[in-house]
C-alpha cells in the first residue's frame, strides 16, 4: 500500500485545501491522498475564522483519511493525532492546546504555531484533516490584530517540502497507534493542563450550566475530552469549543 500523500493534488494557489479535499472524498479518492498548496486565498480555522499565511511562507495540507484502512484510534482523537504529528517535526518547543492548536510558549502567553481543522462525514467513513503550519512567517509581517499571537518555526520556504515529507511519515505511524498511546502522547505537550482557563459552558459537557466558566484545566480523558474543574469545584469534561487561559 502506498504511504500518505499518494495521491497528491498541488494548487499554487487555492481557496481551501480543505474544500478541495472534501470534493475528492466525496469522488471517492482514497486514504492517504492529499491536497496541498503554496497559498490559500480562502483558508480556514475552527469558528469559521479565517487562517492568515502569506504566499510559499507555511505547510498548507489536508489529508484525507479513510477507516480502518490507516486509524487505529476513534476518528474523534484525529485533532489531537494531527497535533501530536505537528508537534513531532515542529520541535521540542512545540506544545498542544486542546483541542487543534500547535503552540509555543511566550512572554506574553500562547502563540499559534499550526492550526488543525478536521471536518468529515463520519457515516460515510472519512475525514479531512487540515493542517495549517508557519515555516517560513516573518513574524514582524504579522497583521496588527495577530501581533503576538502567531509564532513561526522562522525556517526558509525551501524547508516546508522536506517538512511535507515529515509530517506525512509522522502520520502514517501515529494514524496506527492506539488511543492509548496517542493519549500519552499529547498528555505529554498538553499546555494547559494545571493552568487557569475559562470557558463557554454551554457546550457539550457533562455537568455544565449555561454561561461563562472559570475553573482550571486538568488533562484529558480517555476519549480527548478536555477535563474542566470550575471554581466551584465542579469537574466536567468538555467534547468541543472555545477555551482560553486566564
Amino acid at each position: 500500500m502506498a504511504g500518505l500523500g499518494t495521491p497528491r493534488v498541488h494548487f499554487r494557489r487555492a481557496g481551501s485545501t480543505n474544500e478541495h479535499a472534501r470534493r475528492l472524498a466525496d469522488l471517492g479518492a482514497p486514504h492517504g491522498t492529499v491536497v496541498t498548496a503554496s497559498e490559500q486565498t480562502a483558508g480556514r480555522g475552527r469558528q469559521g475564522r479565517t487562517w492568515w499565511a502569506p504566499p510559499d511562507s507555511s505547510l498548507l495540507m489536508s489529508l484525507i483519511v479513510r477507516w480502518p484502512d490507516g486509524l487505529a484510534a476513534p476518528p474523534e482523537l484525529l485533532p489531537l493525532i494531527a497535533g501530536v504529528a505537528v508537534c513531532e517535526i515542529a520541535g521540542p518547543n512545540a506544545r498542544l492546546k486542546w483541542p487543534n492548536d500547535v503552540v509555543v510558549e511566550q512572554s506574553g502567553g500562547l502563540a499559534k504555531l499550526a492550526g488543525i481543522l478536521v471536518e468529515g462525514r463520519p457515516q460515510a467513513g472519512w475525514a479531512v484533516v487540515g493542517i495549517g503550519l508557519n515555516v517560513a512567517v516573518d513574524v514582524a509581517d504579522v497583521p496588527n490584530e495577530l501581533r503576538g499571537s502567531v509564532a513561526s518555526l522562522e525556517r526558509p520556504s525551501e524547508s516546508v517540502a522536506p517538512l511535507l515529507a515529515n509530517l506525512l511519515s509522522a502520520l502514517e505511524v501515529r494514524l496506527a497507534q492506539p488511543a492509548g498511546t496517542i493519549l500519552d502522547e499529547f498528555r505529554a505537550r498538553d499546555v494547559l493542563r494545571g493552568r487557569e482557563i475559562n470557558w463557554t459552558a454551554s457546550l457539550p459537557a457533562e455537568g455544565a450550566a449555561e454561561g461563562r466558566r472559570r475553573g482550571r484545566a486538568d488533562g484529558v480523558d480517555g476519549t480527548g475530552r478536555l477535563i474542566a474543574v470550575a471554581d466551584d469545584g465542579t469537574r466536567m469534561t468538555l467534547q468541543a469549543g472555545e477555551v482560553h487561559l486566564g
